[in-house]
């Protein structure tokens, strides 16, 4: 057998929180039930990496964080890394799970690794953030925390930078992992955005976009397919409107066109097809957009929106 090719799936953050759920443990395994057998299918035939988004967890962890004053707070990197462990662990035992139901010898290998993502100290978004994180606060409350803050239809809620990635600091560690045929699950949220201050990192308050980090590293790592997954089923165009259109095979002339329209919210769909558009336009290879029902149909070019010359 050949050298496998390589895949990397960016899973959204209803892989383990569905809309209406509390979100928690038992729920989070359950959902991720269905999206563990087919990448423990797909390990047969490809090297697989996992990333993964982690917004509700850390909101439940600051949430958690401002109810109690007994122990220490930590800052956000720290919650960052907590919620890498956290889903890590999820993600292998349902994994694990899934890989002894197709394999019972249990051959293939699978870890964690906690990543960090480098960011520049000037990014215009440390001036300016706008990420919301956390939960919602009344006004009164909200104004005694040493946090920025903006007000939104439920409360005020704390805002923090969102800064683009620039390299994935862990990239060679991933790669030999890649070369010894393991399932990687990595840059977990975005990865903890770092800076580089002399000879070391330090790491900032800030979010990394789930999806543009998961592009750099593809990108890095020179990924032969790059899946974004979450609860659509791909990109479409008239979001919406009677005249919603699902992207199928889309050129990428044409999706840069529709952008430029301004059919891809910031807040939803944005950052996806940025992502995608990133990776497609510095490798030529295969990019997509599915839902995670669809991962395998995406690879085999039937389900999902796909970037064509």
């Amino acid at each position: 057998m050949g050298k496998k090719q390589v895949v990397l799936i960016a899973l959204g953050g209803n892989a383990l929180i569905q809309k209406g759920q509390k979100g928690t443990a038992e729920e989070q395994f359950e959902n991720l039930k269905s999206t563990m057998k087919q990448i423990a299918r797909l390990s047969k035939k490809y090297t697989v990496v996992i990333t993964h988004g982690n917004g509700p967890q850390v909101g439940n962890l600051l949430l958690q964080q401002e109810s109690c004053h007994e122990v220490p707070k930590m800052p956000l990197e720290i919650i960052g890394a907590m919620t890498q462990g956290q889903i890590g662990y999820m993600i292998e035992s349902s994994l694990d799970t899934a890989l002894m139901e197709l394999d019972n010898n249990g051959s293939q290998l699978f870890v964690t690794l906690i990543t960090y993502v480098v960011v520049d100290e000037n990014d215009p978004a440390f001036q300016q953030p706008t990420k919301p994180i956390g939960p919602f606060y009344a006004e009164e409350r909200a104004a005694n925390l040493p946090y920025h803050m903006v007000k939104t239809d439920k409360g005020y809620r704390r805002v923090v930078a969102s800064p683009k990635p620039i390299a994935i600091v862990e990239h060679r560690e991933i790669k030999k992992l890649i070369e010894m045929d393991f399932i990687i699950i990595c840059t977990g949220g975005g990865g903890i955005p770092v800076i580089r201050k002399e000879r070391k990192f330090r790491g900032v308050e800030a979010v990394i976009d789930k999806d543009l980090a998961s592009s750099v590293l593809a990108q890095e790592i020179n990924a032969d397919i790059f899946v974004v997954a979450s609860d659509v089923e791909g990109a479409a165009i008239h979001w919406g409107k009677p005249d919603q259109t699902l992207l199928r095979k889309v050129k990428l002339g044409d999706l840069g066109r529709y952008v430029h329209e301004g059919h891809f919210p910031a807040g939803s769909m944005g950052p996806k097809i940025e992502a995608v558009i990133q990776f497609f336009q510095n490798t030529g290879n295969r990019a997509v957009i599915c839902h995670l029902e669809d991962i395998e149909k995406a690879i085999d070019g039937n389900a999902g929106t796909e970037i064509v010359q």
